[in-house]
């Protein structure tokens, strides 16, 4: 079950960035750190993440948020038998999400998450 599908934007000026979403889309801070999380007071799952500039390699395009970590596990699996370029590993991240980035057939990086709690 897809709990969400999150909408990267580029990090090179977070304040800027922060200012612009909340006052022109009026969305709401969800996180600071690591990455600026936007999401909007009347429905969370409508987010938008900004890391900062530099964090990710390579560079997702968009996040998919599996909604369990066997999820993930299970996605990873399903790329894997595929042949799908795994191009950044499973991993358990030390803010509390589970996630692999995957190509899919077009080369669009795809960050395959949910959170561990």
């Amino acid at each position: 079950m897809i709990k969400r599908i999150i909408s990267y934007a580029d990090g090179h000026d977070l304040a800027a960035s922060r200012t612009f979403y909340v006052e022109v889309f009026g969305l709401d801070v969800a996180m600071d750190d690591p990455v600026l999380g936007l999401q909007s007071s009347d429905d969370p799952s409508a987010q938008v993440l900004i890391p900062p500039h530099g964090m990710e390699n390579p560079v997702p395009r968009f996040g998919i948020d599996v909604g369990t970590p066997a999820a993930v596990d299970a996605a990873h699996a399903e790329a894997i038998r595929r042949g799908s370029p795994v191009v950044y590993p499973l991993t358990d991240e030390p803010w509390g999400v589970r996630r692999f980035f995957v190509e899919d057939p077009s080369g669009t990086v795809i960050n395959v998450l949910a959170h561990l709690s």
